[in-house]
């Protein structure tokens, strides 16, 4: 026998009588996982080790927002989407955040999640290169040598950018590198640039280079998809709709207050993980995050809500880059009753 899971959104009584609720089931992630303070328990991984994107999420447990909306919340590394997606599929953690891409190509694929929530609703996706290279508009990158990483969506709808930018594909070198390769290669004058996170990369090979970057982003270019936030499985989300709305709540809350106070919200993180960059690193990439929260239909609008001509957007884009085998419905990837309020 399991019991449901029911969240708490502020009083104690709610959490008792929701816990006690008991329901059959072969789930393990419908089992009740009690947190401290009549709280439900909840674990999130992330899309990759921790860095100034997360910012917000570290905030949010650190000033009890999780908390008052009845979340005992559990923060884990990830080591890319791809896992994120296939993990929160087989109901291995609660919650996943994930970038939109891989979401939808594991969703075609077969994995049974839902994206309840995108919060990084302009691409990072740019190409970066060292301001003394002189590399200043996109026209600038013919005859130049970018380092990529073959599969991912910056790599996938690199030749998407260069069109809108009014390149060719053959106009520029690409060189297929792992994450690391791409940011040694840089490091060490082997390549012009590279394609990656701006909001990521960027700020790391500033601080080790004590050089300015210049961001060729896809989005001043025209192109735009949606990229990172919160997914979980199907059936999670059938039997935990409260937590779930819940816990979109309390991240969009989270992401409010980590932008009044930046600093603070990237102090957060300090200790939290051997892998979370300098102090001065997280705050650029926090910093650098902001700008990424919102696209012209959701300007105003509280953090994760979104636009449905967004969606549609993304998914046009994503099957023209080949990373879809056809233009779903939106409700096939997004389920928009989580919604913040």
């Amino acid at each position: 026998m399991n019991v449901s899971r029911r969240s708490v959104l502020t009083a104690s009584l709610a959490a008792a009588a929701a816990l006690g609720l008991a329901a059959c089931g072969g789930n393990d992630a419908a089992k009740t996982e009690p947190g401290a303070e009549g709280t439900t328990a909840a674990t999130l991984m992330l899309n990759w080790y921790p860095y100034g994107e997360h910012a917000a999420l570290y905030y949010g447990v650190e000033k009890g927002i999780f908390k008052k909306h009845g979340i005992d919340l559990t923060i884990k590394a990830g080591q890319g989407s791809t896992k994120t997606v296939q993990a929160a599929g087989q109901d291995q953690v609660d919650f996943g955040w994930a970038d939109t891409p891989a979401l939808l190509a594991n969703i075609d694929k077969g994995v049974k999640v839902k994206s309840i929530g995108v919060f990084l609703q302009t691409t990072p996706s740019a190409v970066q290169v060292f301001t003394e290279s002189g590399i200043k508009v996109p026209a600038d990158l013919k005859g130049k040598t970018i380092a990529v990483s073959a599969g991912d969506a910056p790599t996938t709808t690199f030749p998407i950018f260069l069109k809108a930018a009014g390149l060719e594909e053959g106009d520029v070198k690409q060189q297929n590198l792992d994450a690391a390769g791409k940011m040694a290669a840089l490091l060490s004058n082997k390549v012009d640039g590279l394609i990656g996170f701006a909001h990521d990369q960027g700020p790391t090979i500033a601080a080790k280079s004590g050089k300015e970057m210049t961001y060729l982003r896809y989005s001043d270019a025209g192109v735009n998809f949606y990229s990172n936030g919160l997914v979980a499985s199907d059936g999670f989300l059938e039997k935990n709709a409260d937590l779930a709305t819940a816990m979109v709540a309390a991240v969009s809350e989270s992401f409010e207050e980590a932008i009044k106070n930046p600093e603070d919200a990237a102090k957060s993180m300090d200790g939290k993980d051997p892998q979370i960059p300098a102090q001065e690193v997280v705050i650029e990439q926090w910093n650098q995050t902001i700008k990424l929260l919102t696209t012209p239909n959701t300007e105003g609008k509280k953090p994760g809500v979104n636009a449905d001509e967004d969606w549609d957007a993304t998914i046009k884009t994503l099957a023209d880059a080949g990373l879809l085998e056809s233009e779903g419905e939106t409700s096939k990837y997004f389920n928009a009753a989580f919604a913040p309020k």
